[in-house]
């Protein structure tokens, strides 16, 4: 048992030590990723504008079918962010516009900085956890789980979230069934649609 202990405080140690071998790995993304992340960058090659995203400074383009936008702060556009596990990403939503229903690898947590917009999550036993937030209100989206957010106001609105990973991916389940090359009838079976409405989704994403 003594050992056992020792081998732990031991691995546990090892840990620490490559943990704190580096400040910083600014992600060379010249090279491949790993499942790790990527490869550090030269340090000697580093500025202080790779620890600098400029990507949140304007309103992205709304003019689409789900009448939004989503601005990635993740490893690929931030190298910085790589191996911290964190990253971040801008929402941006017309009137009436929609972040459908979607899921990431991490959890989530958003606040409003402009507008109105219900946000929710649904569990793994199909409980729908949904608010309405104003500006300056902050929810969480629980890991995997199934979230949206909606823009109720009358203008425009805007949301920034923060994920705990640095490359979280974003998986939405609308474009999954219709956008990708998932067979016609296949959606039908597994989404209980008729063949003329899964023939309407993906004619909407260009994939009929």
């Amino acid at each position: 048992m003594k050992n056992l202990v020792a081998f732990f405080a031991f691995t546990l140690l090892v840990s620490l030590c490559q943990a704190i071998e580096l400040d910083f790995c600014v992600g060379d993304t010249t090279l491949p990723r790993g499942p790790e992340g990527f490869a550090c960058k030269d340090p000697a090659n580093v500025t202080t504008d790779d620890f600098v995203f400029t990507g949140f400074r304007h309103e992205s383009f709304t003019a689409n079918l789900f009448r939004s936008n989503v601005t990635l702060g993740f490893v690929d556009s931030f190298p910085a962010l790589n191996g911290l596990g964190i990253s971040m990403a801008r929402l941006d939503f017309a009137v009436g516009g929609v972040i459908p229903v979607h899921s990431h690898r991490t959890s989530e947590v958003i606040i409003v900085t402009r507008g109105s917009i219900i946000a929710g999550f649904i569990d793994a036993s199909n409980n729908a956890f949904y608010r309405r937030l104003e500006v300056g209100d902050v929810m969480i989206f629980p890991q995997a789980m199934l979230h949206f957010q909606i823009n109720v106001g009358r203008t425009p609105a805007t949301a920034i979230v923060s994920l705990n990973g640095a490359n979280p991916a974003v998986q939405f389940t609308t474009t999954s069934l219709f956008a990708g090359n998932l067979p016609a009838d296949i959606a039908q079976q597994i989404t209980l649609l008729s063949q003329d409405e899964v023939m309407r989704m993906k004619r909407l994403f260009g994939t009929a």
